[in-house]
């Protein structure tokens, strides 16, 4: 139950610092003066470490075990946050996104360790149910880290250019180094947590997982990875789900702007409410999965999912806002059971399956660079063309593993 808990914890501290980056996206485009597609370039930094470190961090856990791992994780987390400040300081748009890649880099490491050790902490029948769990506190996180960071980050002033144009120029370098201010104290804050929590966890006895007896299928043994078609289809599927949960959230400050009018400390508190939903989305399908299985429930919300996206680019107003709180309650349990039912039957490539498809992360680099270019050319609202169809794939994972024997055999044992 103790180390259940604890790794349960580490979901909460990635759910907080990834949905902190909605709030950075409008926060930086003010402070350093950027577009929508350089703005875009906040998630691609930090999903770029995904793909960079997933392998390294693999390999480190194969070597030292999952404890190192997650301890060596939370301090590269620490770091990151505390070069938020000279970040800050210099008001380097680089200097940000290295800063977020560090960030990223050991958030790398804490997820190659904590999907697959609560999938295998408690009987294996449960472990898509358990997983969702766990991920629901990553979405209490996500919850209150847009609330938290527009309180204490956005200042809710946003100059037009020709207002910006018409200032001194003094004056406008002064308001634009107050906004890059802001993130100093809530980035340090969070360094000195994540230090703590890194001493507790170095300071308790986590056991070691036997990944020789996570598999009672042998097929799975000896067999490579891409072998496997299931878990091919599910790394695609991820590596679009993500990148349209991470488009879908870091925009939807800019799309509320554009679409409804709504100001953005006001845009930031309906996106903790749509955050919500997305956590509350996780208990209930927590609870649907005892009636209905993983993937028929993981289709079902694909599905819905999108039609949502596609009703959101199609009309305006508040209407299309809410659209979206919508789909951010959909995309709740698409995560973990997607990653459930790749990862299903691998055996002793466990550990190299969840880092391949912790590297499948990095769609949220890309998928918002694609959003940020169209809505640069055409507007917010056309690029919400582009989850519609990530969703699209992931209905179609879902729909493949829905009759899939293999999938259900495993889940079984």
């Amino acid at each position: 139950m103790i180390p259940v808990i604890l790794v349960t914890s580490l979901f909460f501290l990635w759910g907080f610092a990834h949905n902190l980056n909605p709030i950075l996206i409008p926060h930086l485009k003010k402070a350093c003066q950027l577009s929508d597609f350089q703005s875009a370039f906040i998630d691609s930094a930090f999903f770029i470490a995904y793909f960079v470190i997933a392998l390294p961090a693999g390999y480190f856990m194969k070597r030292f075990g999952y404890k190192q791992g997650i301890v060596f994780g939370l301090l590269l987390f620490a770091v990151g946050a505390f070069l938020f400040f000279p970040a800050a300081s210099t008001r380097e748009y680089g200097f940000f996104l290295g800063a977020l890649f560090v960030i990223a880099s050991g958030l790398t490491f804490l997820e190659t360790a904590a999907n697959p050790y609560i999938s295998v902490l408690g009987s294996p029948e449960t472990a898509a149910q358990r997983l969702n769990l766990a991920q629901s506190f990553n979405g209490l996180a996500a919850t209150l880290a847009p609330f938290i960071g527009g309180h204490y980050i956005l200042s809710g002033k946003t100059l037009t250019a020709a207002e910006q144009t018409a200032m001194p120029t003094a004056d406008l370098t002064a308001y634009l180094q107050s906004e890059a201010d802001a993130v100093k104290l809530p980035y340090i804050v969070i360094g000195v947590i994540v230090l703590l929590i890194a001493w507790v966890v170095r300071r308790t006895s986590l056991p070691e997982i036997n990944e020789e007896t996570l598999s009672h299928d042998d097929r799975s043994m000896g067999k490579s990875l891409w072998s496997n078609g299931n878990f091919v289809f599910g790394v695609i599927a991820l590596f679009l789900y993500v990148g349209a949960q991470v488009g879908v959230v870091s925009f939807f400050i800019r799309f509320s702007e554009q679409v409804a009018g709504v100001q953005e400390k006001a845009a930031a508190n309906l996106l903790s409410v749509a955050l919500l939903g997305f956590m509350l989305g996780r208990f209930v399908g927590t609870f649907l999965m005892r009636f209905i299985t993983p993937a028929r429930l993981l289709a079902i919300f694909a599905l819905l999912s999108v039609a949502f996206t596609l009703l959101s680019a199609g009309v305006n107003g508040m209407f299309a806002v809410y659209a979206m709180v919508g789909v951010t309650f959909l995309m709740s349990i698409m995560f973990p059971t997607i990653f459930s039912l790749a990862i299903s039957g691998l055996g002793k490539n466990t550990k190299q399956g969840s880092s391949i498809l912790i590297m499948s992360i990095v769609g949220g680099a890309i998928v918002p660079l694609a959003m940020g270019r169209l809505s640069d050319w055409f507007g917010m609202q056309s690029a919400y063309v582009v989850p519609a169809a990530c969703f699209s794939v992931v209905l179609l994972f879902a729909l493949r593993n829905v009759n899939n024997k293999v999938i259900q055999v495993a889940a079984a044992h």
